[in-house]
């Protein structure tokens, strides 16, 4: 076990988690909507420190982030636990905690085992991901110290329920990170991941205040959030906080609880990759389908192709120093 960070301590023992936006009031002996972190004795654990369930060296494109370090190798780590409720999550089998665990059956990793494995992976980066790196904070900003030392960068692909508290506490150590903005109606948010659609809206807006790289993605899914009104208003929220913010709209396949719905039809991937660029976001790209103009990124002044991807990952870079190689125009691409 490790005490946790970014909570307050209360009368009869009691706790108030202040890491994501439930803000679960624990009394002693429980734990909070993640079923993560536990009060004992009015110290509030994280259980999952160092228990790592998965570890993978992936391409960055795969989170997906496509204006960070493109074509680049990052080792990707996950604890169990989340603290949304997804029906058709693709990672249920491992963000799903037992009540009961105290998951001392996962072999512990020290951060610098983290480290030093990306380093010995050729990786530029590690990647908290697969389940929800919020809720095992304390594990990823320890590794991102340490990651940071070795001049490696550090990634989030998270959904977007960070506290105020919890962006400060990033900052500084996170340098980039997709946010899974699932809909746009508080209906959407309270029925299937029973969560606040203003909260990741305030937090996207505080991680993007803090100077961290952001990529947005929306999995789309058919009669739940594909309507043109709601990828309007995603596509809106989006280019108000920048034109340049990489937008990724994901089509839905079966899965988990949600094996009734048919993967979403190629129409309704074209028509929300029409909106976002109509909503004037520059940079629109397709996922879990092979759309011939959404996967590439072309420079917005003169139509050029400086960033070429097959879907497998692998990418061909045509930048030069941060430009578009036809007209020299700079691109909001992090390379390094």
């Amino acid at each position: 076990m490790k005490a946790a960070i970014l909570y307050a301590r209360g009368e009869d023992n009691a706790v108030d988690c202040c890491l994501c936006n439930h803000r679960c009031h624990i009394a002693e002996g429980k734990r909070g909507f993640c079923l993560v972190r536990e009060n004992r004795r009015g110290t509030l654990y994280s259980l999952v420190y160092g228990r790592i369930v998965a570890a993978n060296v992936e391409f960055m494109e795969k989170k997906p982030l496509y204006h960070f370090l493109p074509g680049s190798r990052s080792y990707s780590i996950a604890t169990r636990g989340c603290n949304f409720r997804c029906p058709w999550c693709q990672n249920w089998d491992i963000s799903r905690a037992d009540r009961l665990s105290d998951f001392a059956e996962v072999r512990y990793t020290e951060p610098m085992d983290v480290v030093e494995r990306a380093e010995v992976e050729g990786c530029r980066s590690v990647c908290y991901t697969y389940t929800e790196p919020t809720i095992f904070m304390e594990y990823a900003l320890d590794t991102a110290r340490l990651a940071r030392q070795r001049g490696l960068k550090n990634v989030f692909v998270t959904n977007g329920y960070q506290t105020p508290e919890a962006v400060e506490a990033m900052t500084g150590l996170i340098d980039a990170a997709n946010v899974d903005l699932k809909g746009f109606s508080e209906d959407f948010y309270r029925t299937q991941c029973r969560a606040k659609l203003q909260h990741v809206l305030e937090a996207i807006t505080n991680l993007h205040a803090a100077g961290i790289h952001l990529e947005i993605t929306t999995l789309i899914v058919p009669g739940g959030n594909d309507s043109a009104e709601e990828l309007r208003g995603i596509a809106s929220f989006v280019a108000a906080l920048s034109p340049d913010m990489p937008w990724h709209v994901t089509r839905f396949h079966p899965d988990y609880l949600v094996t009734d719905i048919a993967p979403t039809p190629v129409d309704t991937m074209r028509r929300a990759v029409d909106i976002g660029r109509s909503a004037g976001l520059r940079y629109v790209y397709a996922g879990n389908i092979i759309l011939p103009d959404a996967k590439d990124t072309f420079c917005p002044a003169c139509g050029g192709v400086v960033v070429l991807r097959d879907g497998l990952g692998r990418t061909e870079c045509g930048l030069k120093d941060g430009n578009c190689p036809q007209c020299g125009t700079p691109l909001p691409i992090v390379m390094s």
